[in-house]
């Protein structure tokens, strides 16, 4: 037995998949990007990876750095709300996240604004 089978750390999914303490990602995750990025301009999605710690999330962040981060099962998911969207979707892993999203926090900082 596992050491994360044996403290309840990991549950079982589907086909054996082992999944985290983090819950699933539901329809008003989705509902919540997509909301965002009608209401803003220049949004692009970021997927971030899975971890042992939570499911795949996305984060859509606008063009002047505001953004919001969901979980949303898998890559294939966000990629399709993005191609209904008509917004681009990158993997953080490989281009990083945005300046305009650092300066964001930072200015959001600065003001004194809830930790993001």
């Amino acid at each position: 037995m596992k050491w994360g089978d044996r403290f309840g750390i990991r549950r079982r999914r589907g086909a054996g998949k082992v999944t985290t303490l983090d819950r699933e990602a539901t329809d008003a995750d989705i509902e919540s990007l997509i909301a965002f990025a009608r209401s803003r301009t220049g949004v692009e999605f970021y997927v971030e990876p899975e971890t042992f710690a939570t499911d795949t999330t996305a984060m859509a962040i606008a063009a002047d750095g505001e953004w919001t981060r969901r979980r949303v099962g898998s890559p294939s998911v966000i990629q399709k709300v993005a191609r209904d969207l008509r917004l681009p979707v990158y993997d953080v892993q490989i281009t990083g996240y945005p300046q305009r999203m650092r300066d964001f926090n930072e200015r959001r900082r600065r003001q004194g604004g809830a930790s993001l």
